[in-house]
């Protein structure tokens, strides 16, 4: 194996950097090669792990061949390598979906066809959920008494409200609404600064089998975040607590904020689906 510098060798090439016989100035060189070294080090580390983790190889073997704990590894390596993949990604792919998560977002699509939405937001993915009740996602709301019929009336409020947000697709202010079909949307989604389905639908459409509405960014960003949350956890898989948790990533969206009027806190969310995956973990 090629030896890294030593330890002399670096030294010396702190005390020619630093140009200087002055101690002070040759420690912050120092300490600036330290930092410099580490990130490094981190880098080379996170580029292997990477390469494992898409071999398929599982974090138990990660964790044995570095000789760490399987949460110490996670904790280092699962957050900026689930960064890394949302931000070389420009869309979802549904492989590793559960049929769980792929029914929420058949639901979801049929949400926003309801609605009169021609794209799908954040608001609908939420509104999926309720399609699997025994989901963890869907559980885990009803749990807390978060209902469909509550996150409709939450939405139709929002509809109302002095404080919709500006629309996922272009930026601009939402449109004047458009009366749903079945009251579960509204004016405020993620997506309604559309004042009509154009004649060609974008190209991000969510799944052959799950419809023809195209996701909004923010619903795009979602179930990249769901991914995120996947790998953050460990799981080869993404199912509905994910898509839940996807949705809590950005406080913004439609969904996030009217779960949070609705009183279902992120951090009693997180803690209520590590329960269940524990529950289901038991032999």
């Amino acid at each position: 194996m090629t030896p890294p510098p030593t330890l002399q060798e670096l030294i010396d090439t702190v005390r020619q950097d630093a140009g200087t016989d002055d101690p002070v100035d040759q420690l912050v060189v120092a300490s600036t090669t330290a930092s410099t070294l580490e990130q490094t080090t981190d880098a080379l580390l996170g580029h292997f792990v990477d390469r494992c983790r898409r071999a398929g190889r599982s974090w138990s073997e990660i964790s044995a061949a570095l000789g760490v704990t399987k949460q110490a590894v996670h904790k280092r390596f699962a957050g900026p390598l689930a960064v890394r993949l949302a931000a070389t990604t420009d869309q979802p792919t549904f492989e590793r979906f559960t049929q769980r998560a792929r029914n929420v977002l058949v639901a979801a699509q049929a949400a926003a066809e309801a609605s009169g939405h021609w794209v799908v937001g954040t608001e609908h993915l939420l509104l999926g959920l309720y399609a699997e009740p025994e989901g963890i996602g869907g559980k885990v709301l009803l749990d807390m008494h978060v209902s469909r019929a509550h996150v409709e009336t939450a939405l139709r409020a929002a509809d109302h409200a002095a404080d919709r947000v500006a629309g996922d697709v272009t930026g601009e202010p939402a449109a004047e609404p458009t009366s749903p079909a079945d009251g579960s949307g509204g004016a405020a989604a993620d997506a309604q600064d559309q004042p009509a389905a154009p004649a060609a639908q974008p190209a991000h459409s969510v799944d052959p089998a799950a419809g023809r509405r195209p996701l909004s960014p923010r619903a795009r960003t979602a179930l990249m975040n769901a991914v995120a949350a996947a790998l953050e956890l460990g799981h080869n898989y993404i199912g509905t607590e994910h898509i839940l948790l996807g949705l809590y990533r950005d406080p913004d969206n439609l969904a996030s904020r009217v779960l949070a009027r609705l009183g279902a806190d992120s951090a009693e969310v997180q803690a209520r689906v590590a329960e269940l995956l524990r529950a289901y973990a038991k032999p």
